[in-house]
Order: C-alpha cells, then sequence, then structure tokens
C-alpha cells in the first residue's frame, strides 16, 4: 500500500479546516494592524483591508489541492504569507498536510520558505524592527513552523499505523476465511468418506442378492424369499444408516456424536455378509483391545474389502485375519477367491481404495492391495498400536 495515498476528505472536513486556517489567520492579522503606527500612509492601511484579506482567500481557495499537489501548494502558500497576514493560518494548515508525508527534505525547504517569507511584513508594512539579533525576529515564525511540522508528523505517523492496524485486520479475516473454507472442505470430505464407508457396503450386499435373483432360475421358493428378505432387511439397514450420517449433520455441534463403529464389531459385520450371501471366515489373533481409532480404522478396512468383494468377486470364498498385540502392531488381512458367479457389477465411484489409503495413513499406518496369482484379491493393512494407548484404556 502506498504510504502517501490519503483518502479523500469528505465536504464538512475540507470546510472545517478551511474555516479553522481563516481563524487562526486572524490574531496574526489583528497583531499587525496593532502595531502599525498611527497616520500610516494610505496605501499601506488600504493594503491591510483589502489586498491582504484577498491574498488570504486565495491561499484558502489554493488549498483545496494541498492532497493532490502537497509540497507546490505548501511553497505558494508560504511565499504568499509574507504578504498577507490572514495567509498565515493558511500557511501553517499547508505546512502541516505536508508533514503527514514525512519526507524530511520536502519539510525542510517548505519550514525555511515559510520562516524566510515571514520577513517581508517588515518590507511591506511600516514596523519598527525589533532590536536584538536577527534569530530573535525569526523566532516566531520558526516556532510556528515547528508547531505545524510536530503535528502533521503525528498525523502521518498516526495514519500509518491506521492503515497497518486495517491491513492487519483485512489480513486475519482473509485468513480466517480461508480456514473456514479449508475446514468446510474437510468437513465435507469427512461427510463423503462416512457415507461411502456406511452406504457403499450396504448397497453392495443388496446388488449382489439382486443379481443372484435375475441371473439364477432354478432356486427353490425358500431361497427366494431369504433373498427378497435381505434385500429388504439391506435396503432397511441402508436408510437407518443414511439417516443417521444425516443426523449428524442436523444436529447441534455440540451435542455428543453417535457411536462410532470399532473391532469389536467386526463378528457383526462377518454375519451380515454371510447373510447376503457371501462365503466369509474370519481368524482372529488379537491379544488386548487397540484404541478407538485403531479399531474403527480397522473395521472401515474389513468393510471395504467385502464390500469390493461382494462388487467384483461374486460368488468367492473371503478370509479375513486379525493379529496383533499392544506394543507392536495390528495386522488385517483379506483375501479372496476368484468370482464363480458371471453379474453385472453395480457402478463403482472409484474412490474407495483411495479414501481407505488415506484413512490408514492418517493414523500412521500402511495399505498394501494387489491381486494374487490365483486370480483372487489380496488387501492387507498394517496399524500401529502403541503401549500407551492401550494402558490408558484399560
Amino acid at each position: 500500500m502506498n504510504r502517501d495515498a490519503v483518502p479523500r476528505l469528505a465536504g464538512w472536513q475540507q470546510t472545517w479546516r478551511l474555516v479553522a486556517a481563516a481563524a487562526l489567520g486572524i490574531p496574526f492579522w489583528l497583531s499587525t494592524a496593532a502595531v502599525l503606527p498611527r497616520g500610516c500612509a494610505a496605501d499601506t492601511c488600504s493594503w491591510l483591508v483589502t489586498g491582504d484579506p484577498l491574498v488570504a482567500l486565495g491561499c484558502l481557495t489554493v488549498l483545496l489541492w494541498r492532497r493532490r499537489f502537497p509540497l507546490a501548494v505548501a511553497m505558494v502558500v508560504a511565499v504568499a504569507s509574507g504578504t498577507s497576514a490572514l495567509a498565515v493560518g493558511a500557511a501553517l494548515l499547508a505546512l502541516c498536510s505536508m508533514s503527514t508525508r514525512r519526507r524530511p527534505a520536502e519539510i525542510g525547504v517548505a519550514a525555511c520558505v515559510y520562516v524566510a517569507a515571514s520577513q517581508l511584513t517588515l518590507v511591506l508594512y511600516p514596523i519598527k524592527s525589533p532590536s536584538g539579533p536577527v534569530w530573535l525576529q525569526l523566532a516566531l515564525p520558526a516556532l510556528s513552523a515547528g508547531i505545524a511540522v510536530a503535528m502533521g508528523v503525528a498525523i502521518g505517523a498516526r495514519r500509518v499505523e491506521v492503515r497497518s492496524l486495517r491491513a492487519r485486520a483485512e489480513s486475519a479475516e482473509r485468513e480466517q476465511r480461508a480456514r473456514e473454507a479449508q475446514a468446510r472442505a474437510l468437513e465435507r470430505n469427512h461427510v463423503a468418506r462416512e457415507m461411502h464407508d456406511v452406504l457403499a457396503h450396504r448397497i453392495s450386499l443388496v446388488a449382489m442378492q439382486a443379481g443372484v435373483l435375475d441371473h439364477r432360475r432354478n432356486l427353490t421358493p425358500e431361497e427366494n424369499r431369504t433373498l427378497i428378505r435381505g434385500i429388504a432387511d439391506g435396503s432397511h439397514q441402508a436408510l437407518e444408516e443414511l439417516r443417521d450420517v444425516l443426523g449428524v449433520l442436523r444436529a447441534d455441534p455440540d451435542a455428543p456424536e453417535p457411536p462410532q463403529p470399532s473391532l469389536d464389531r467386526v463378528p457383526e459385520l462377518v454375519a451380515d455378509a454371510r447373510t447376503s450371501g457371501l462365503d466369509v471366515t474370519l481368524t482372529t489373533a488379537v491379544r488386548g483391545k487397540p484404541s478407538d481409532v485403531v479399531g474403527r480404522t480397522c473395521y472401515r478396512v474389513l468393510q471395504e474389502a467385502l464390500t469390493n468383494a461382494a462388487k467384483h468377486a461374486p460368488g468367492a470364498t473371503v478370509h479375513l485375519t486379525l493379529e496383533g498385540t499392544a506394543g507392536d502392531e495390528l495386522h488385517v488381512s483379506v483375501h479372496n477367491s476368484p468370482a464363480t458367479t458371471a453379474t453385472n457389477p453395480p457402478p463403482s465411484s472409484g474412490f474407495g481404495l483411495l479414501g481407505l489409503s488415506e484413512r490408514v495413513t492418517l493414523v500412521g499406518g500402511e495399505l498394501t492391495h494387489h491381486s494374487t496369482h490365483d486370480g483372487g484379491y489380496l488387501l492387507t493393512a498394517h496399524l500401529p498400536w502403541p503401549n500407551h494407548d492401550h494402558e490408558e484404556r484399560s
């Protein structure tokens, strides 16, 4: 920001400054009239009454441009003040206004011109010069110029400080808006990830069951009823879970969050998958209870793996393995055999494994997945399990 950039004054602000400058010149004009000798020359007294006010009026008019041309206006008014006592106030205002720029060279030149021009009064009016050294004759003009300069420098410093504080406030406001936007983006990503985790699994199982009904014509009535009941139950659970997620968005931000899935709910996840028709086996060798974060991450890894198996390998055998202990790592392994049923796979977002990898990375773990030599697929995750997390929750 330009340090010399000064906002334009309102009409009333401009007016009262000019009135103050005119009023300040009146004492100088009266003091000059008081020291004139009795019976002074007619032309001298006529200048005091007519010419002096006219010059002062011209100086006040020139002051309207002092913010656009501060140095030029200050020089012109300073010189004119030597021929008009009433213009002294205008000269001091111009000097003060120019000093707000805080440029020592300009201030020094303008102040010297003002002090030197003040001596023209002794030539224009028949005033008896006071006895004493020259510096005493310059004392009053120099003092008045010094006061004007000091006021101008102080005003300029105040303007710079105000501009700096305003710039800091605007910068802080921009940073706050950026932080809010980032927080909203993170929250949207969080909600999107939760909705994917919650819904993708249920919808994939429903789609798999519907695909079995569509492709297999030799099912018994009891098998048909089981699949239809599974589709209805899965759809109902998907709606309930979606309602829970949307309820979090509408709820009071200070309200407690609903319970999150943990490692204890893995058997329920496996049971749901078996009910939907997946051939799932679970092997667990976990000693202890991991932290909520690790347990929730493990649950989401298994949920996403079962969802992908239902989508891309219908009819396959899925084997889940969990093993680990506190102070080491929690190892998660999901292996599915090749698909044995030909169905049209449901639409995929393509972000399931990507989001899962980000989730695992956030807890300091590592996720790998690849095809196996038998045509199946293997997904493994290594999640850190520090001792202190276990001790705090035991």
